[in-house]
Formats: C-alpha cells, sequence, structure tokens
C-alpha cells in the first residue's frame, strides 16, 4: 500500500455529484446543488445535485415501476445472484480509485478506506449473493388433507438512510441484501459524503442491475423526511443518530406504517477485569476501539473502565500509545488519525471536551482543537477519572476522547458499564472463562466481544439493545428479515 502514489489518483478523480434515478445521472428537479468539501483541505470537491420531496416522489415511482415489473423482484434467484457476484467482481475492480474517492470526501484514513471500500464492500455483494439460492421456505405439521407452506416474498421498495462515518460501507449494508432478497431500493447518503455511493450505482448498472431498482438521492434532512413519510415506501433501514432514528419512527406513524430499522448511537464500554494481562495486543485494542475512524463510530468504546488495582500500569501503557498517534494527511498512510468530517463536527467534539475539563475529568492529553488550521483535525485526547454521570461518560461524543473509569470488583463493573441509555456493543478483558460469560450474558448490548474489539464480521448480525437500535439488523443472515415479507399459503386437498 505504501508504494501506491494516493495523491495522483485522487488528482484524476472525475467526481460525480448528480443523482442517479431511473438508471442515469439526473440534477435535482428544481436544479438545487450544494458543494462537498474535503474535510481535510477545505477544498471544494464538487457540486451536488440538492436532492427534495420531488426527486423522492420520481425516485419511489422509478423504484416501484421496477418492482411491479418483475424484471428484478421476480427473477430466478440463480439469476440475482450472478449480478451480485458481477457487482462484486467490478467493484474490486475499481476498488483503489473507490477507496481513494471516499478519503478524500471523508478525511477517513486511506487504509480504512482501502479495506473497507476495495475490500469489504465486493465481499458483501459476494456474499448476499451467494446466499440467494439458500434461502429456503418451511411446511407446518396439518392435517393430510391440508398443505401449509411458510414462504418469504421481498418486502417492495425500500429506502436506506445511511450515515457519513462509513458512507459506502454503511450503503452497502442496506443494498446488499434488500437486493438479494429482490426489492427495489432507494439510497440516501448523508449531505457531507455522497460521492461514493452515486458512483457506485453506476457500476451496479454496468454490473447488470436492471434500471430503476437503485436509485441514490443527495441531499439534506427533507430527503429522509420525505422518503420517511413516503405511503409507497414498503420499509426504511436507517444508520445514523438516535435523534433522527425517533424522527423515522414519528413519521412512520403519521404515514402508512411502515416498519423501521434502526441502527443508531453508542456508549460502549471497554471492561479491563483485574486478572486481564496488559498484553501489547490489549492496548491496541484500548486505543483502536477509541480512536479508529477518529472516534467517528457508534461502537467506539471511549468509556474505558480498569480495575483500580492495575489502573496506573494500564493508564501509563496507554499514554504512551495516545502520544505516538500521527494525526495528518488521511492519503498519507503513516498516518493514524484523519481529519473530522466537518467544522461543526469538529466544533461539537472541542464542546466534549470542554465539558469534561469543567465537570471535573482530569485531562492528561489532547484538549480543544487548534484555531485557524487547514482541515478539521482533532486532537487525541486523553481523560482520567471519569465519573459514571459526567456528560462524556454518558453522550455520544463521536471523536477522538478515550477516558478512563475505575472500579473495585465485577458488580461494580458491570453496574457502570449498564449504565446508559444505550447498548450497542461491549469489551471484557479477561482470563476467566466464566467471568467473561458472566459479562456477555448481563450486559445490555447487541454484541459483547471478549479479550478483542470488535463488531463481529458479514456472518454475524449487527444492532442494538435500548436507545441503540430497533428488533431489525444488519449483516449476517438476518439482515434478510428487514427486507422479506412472511407469507403463509394453506391449501385444502380433501
Amino acid at each position: 500500500m505504501e508504494n501506491t502514489n494516493y495523491k495522483t489518483i485522487a488528482s484524476k478523480i472525475i467526481f460525480e455529484g448528480r443523482a442517479f434515478i431511473g438508471g442515469k445521472y439526473v440534477d435535482a428537479i428544481d436544479g438545487g446543488k450544494f458543494d462537498t468539501i474535503n474535510p481535510a483541505t477545505e477544498e471544494i470537491l464538487c457540486s451536488v445535485a440538492k436532492c427534495n420531496s420531488k426527486d423522492v416522489d420520481l425516485a419511489v415511482k422509478v423504484s416501484r415501476k421496477a418492482f411491479e415489473s418483475g424484471v428484478w423482484s421476480k427473477t430466478s434467484p440463480e439469476h440475482r445472484k450472478d449480478i451480485l457476484l458481477k457487482f462484486a467482481n467490478l467493484l474490486r475492480k475499481h476498488g483503489v480509485e473507490n477507496s481513494v474517492l471516499e478519503s478524500v470526501d471523508t478525511g477517513k484514513l486511506i487504509g480504512d478506506c482501502i479495506n473497507e471500500v476495495a475490500n469489504d464492500a465486493p465481499m458483501h455483494f459476494q456474499w448476499y449473493g451467494e446466499l440467494i439460492d439458500k434461502v429456503f421456505g418451511k411446511t407446518s405439521s396439518t392435517d393430510p388433507s391440508i398443505t401449509s407452506l411458510i414462504v418469504k416474498e421481498p418486502i417492495g421498495v425500500v429506502a436506506g438512510i445511511v450515515p457519513w462515518n462509513f458512507p459506502l460501507m454503511m450503503a452497502v449494508w442496506k443494498m446488499a441484501p434488500a437486493l438479494a432478497a429482490g426489492c427495489s431500493i432507494i439510497i440516501k447518503p448523508a449531505e457531507d459524503t455522497p460521492l461514493t455511493a452515486i458512483k457506485v450505482a453506476k457500476i451496479a448498472q454496468e454490473a447488470g442491475l436492471p434500471d430503476g431498482v437503485l436509485n441514490v438521492l443527495p441531499g439534506f434532512g427533507d430527503v429522509g423526511e420525505a422518503l420517511g413519510r413516503h405511503n409507497d415506501i414498503n420499509a426504511i433501514s436507517f444508520t445514523g443518530s438516535t435523534e433522527v432514528g425517533g424522527y423515522l419512527m414519528k413519521y412512520s406513524g403519521e404515514s402508512n406504517l411502515k416498519p423501521v430499522g434502526l441502527e443508531m448511537g453508542g456508549k460502549s464500554p471497554f471492561i479491563v477485569l483485574e486478572d486481564a494481562k496488559l498484553t501489547e495486543d490489549l492496548i491496541n485494542n484500548s486505543i483502536n476501539s477509541a480512536f479508529w475512524n477518529g472516534g467517528q463510530n457508534c461502537s467506539a468504546n471511549m468509556r474505558q473502565l480498569v480495575h483500580s488495582k492495575i489502573k496506573d500500569e494500564f493508564l501509563d501503557k496507554v499514554t504512551k500509545k495516545v502520544k505516538a498517534l500521527k494525526v495528518g494527511d488521511p492519503l498519507d498512510p503513516s498516518s493514524n488519525m484523519g481529519s473530522m468530517i466537518s467544522k461543526k463536527h469538529l466544533s461539537t467534539v472541542d464542546g466534549f471536551i470542554q465539558k469534561g475539563m469543567d465537570e471535573g475529568a482530569k485531562l492528561l492529553l489532547g484538549g480543544v482543537s487548534e484555531k485557524n488550521q487547514k482541515g478539521f483535525y482533532a486532537k487525541p485526547t486523553l481523560f482520567d477519572n471519569l465519573d459514571e454521570n459526567m456528560t462524556i461518560a454518558q453522550e455520544e461524543i463521536f471523536g477522538p476522547v478515550l477516558g478512563i473509569l475505575t472500579f473495585s470488583d465485577e458488580e461494580e463493573a458491570l453496574k457502570i458499564a449498564s449504565n446508559s441509555k444505550y447498548g450497542l456493543c461491549a469489551s471484557v478483558f479477561t482470563q476467566d472463562i466464566n467471568k467473561a460469560f458472566y459479562f456477555a450474558k448481563n450486559l445490555p448490548c447487541g454484541t459483547v466481544s471478549v479479550n478483542t474489539f470488535s463488531e463481529g464480521d458479514i456472518k454475524t448480525p449487527f444492532g442494538g439493545y435500548k436507545q441503540s437500535g430497533s428488533l431489525s439488523r444488519d449483516q449476517g443472515t438476518e439482515a434478510l428479515n428487514q427486507y422479506l415479507q412472511t407469507k403463509t399459503i394453506w391449501i385444502s386437498h380433501s
């Protein structure tokens, strides 16, 4: 990777900012546009179509026509599988260029973009493509004069509303299972990061996906609201803030009661029990869980709970690692952290850091960002002496902030870890298998990793408890459930 000149690739990218509707790139109906910028340099990349409810109506009409025609929804599983596998291969072919595009549009590290855009995204389409012809219905036990069939059918036209922190991956988390199920899908990318979703829609068409089955609508919150309220959308899958998730449930209730799949915020704990070995691997997991993607990650483990007897040793090792983090050009493979997504978000992160200091947390490293700097770079920040009820221990910061709390026994650790309105992920470190299972079974969250920081992989469902999510899940075979509905066929043949 180090030998690739990513800046040269970036300089040759032809940016496309128009919406993708009905197999064509089109301007917004009202002609509105907005600029998308590189947050690492503050340079304007291109103008983007500013869609609104009129564009939503058009995209839904096109999606419905494609769905009802059966050009995708009623084709054989083998046909859909073939198209998705071709799509995966084309994404691999364009992987490096798409990764650079994502990096300049987000400020994300190029190494992370290669992993997500060039590797994981095509793998998702391959995985769900290969799953298509392995999904079976079932029969139930009945009287001999009856045959009952329980079958799954695509739910129809769905909308995927995705965030800015993993723009293409979150779009793919929606697209791959929805397309595998036979649905038509409309993707609404975040206004800060629309470019990779727009480009990938054209690549899907090149793979043979019929026009109208995948549409992309860039724009602001009014596009999300129009999708949420639209009476001809059958389901929504959303990844983003808990606040916006609440709005989408409201919009559903005020329209056609469409199901809404939600994956939202988190305040995930990283728990180091007394018997844990403070190895290099454990400390690297601590750093990665807090600073990966600049902390702009819903499963980030900023709340790090450490037993009081090993806290000083843990803090010493973590401090050295945080000091060594290099913040810089996202296209430079030697950088450890890129920029925040926007000036507004950087200000929000700075506000949380100031709040932590004001409430009595001990600032060890970092602090608020430099004034008048070029690019929206935050400082890797380390706090000690957090109280579990401080703002920075309760609210999702979505920035590079690690805070340490201490506990004296396992029950106290479990109580502190559970003291959150969120329930997305948790990490537990221990050498005692009984303690590992005890925490895994009693932590109120959707994913518990033991002796590592992990969200699982494509084969495992991802989602949260409490205000982190709904009953739906992304990834795994469970993701298909958002896009399928169950039908019972009851046949009498007496």
